[in-house]
């Protein structure tokens, strides 16, 4: 990855774009690095290009790789953009700085009883099943009020939403709808937009977005 014309720079370009379009500043929009599956080798030059937010799926995939990462470059910022075990809340506050996929009131009492531990407060977004559908997760609309209640009740530090929009329809009106549900609930970030639609994620408000694909390529192979 060379520093002139590399994927980073065609992101960072494209975000760029589109906020200008909203009429918006770039630097209001992080971008999220997700590197799961991809190894150390793949993740350095993104760091040597100064890149330092980076997402993970698995507890166990960031444990193995980012501690060594982190050594070198103690800056890195690590989001949890992947679905929590409830038993896996203790290593989570742990090792990263935002969790992006609280979404059932058992993660909320595990989450909060780990940053009680550790006297660490995690960044948390509630990612909220935007299209109702079965096989992903995410809490349902309809739920989101009593869920926000239980985290300001046991202190869990909500900054904002997050959603996966359904796959191969257009996602505008569940980022807009995303949006509608923050500003409702007085929440100001927004976690939305991956490789094949960011652009439409920052135009309607995101204030982070996950891309993996669009700076990795295909996914890698991590024991």
């Amino acid at each position: 990855m060379t520093e002139t014309n590399s994927p980073l720079d065609a992101i960072r370009a494209g975000i760029a774009q589109a906020a200008k379009t909203a009429g918006r500043a770039p630097g209001d929009v992080t971008l999220i690095a997700v590197s799961k599956t991809h190894d150390a080798p793949a993740i350095e030059p993104l760091l040597a290009a100064g890149h330092r937010v980076f997402g993970e799926n698995r507890v166990q995939e960031a444990a193995a790789k980012w501690p060594a990462l982190r050594a070198a470059y103690p800056d890195v910022a690590l989001h949890l953009v992947g679905q929590l075990q409830s038993n896996k809340a203790d290593e989570a506050v742990a090792l990263f700085d935002a969790i992006h996929s609280v979404d059932r009131p058992s993660l909320v009492a595990a989450l909060a009883k780990a940053m009680d531990k550790a006297g660490r407060r995690t960044v948390c977004f509630v990612q909220v099943n935007i299209g109702d559908e079965a096989q992903k997760g995410g809490c349902a609309i309809d739920d989101l009020p009593g869920l926000l209640g239980q985290a300001k009740a046991v202190g869990l530090p909500v900054a904002g939403l997050m959603c996966v929009p359904p796959a191969d329809v257009e996602p505008a009106p569940y980022f807009a709808l995303l949006a509608k549900l923050a500003r409702d609930h007085g929440l100001d970030r927004l976690s939305m937009g991956m490789s094949a639609d960011y652009p439409t994620a920052v135009t309607l408000g995101a204030t982070h977005v996950r891309v993996g694909s669009a700076l990795f390529g295909a996914r890698g192979n991590v024991a």
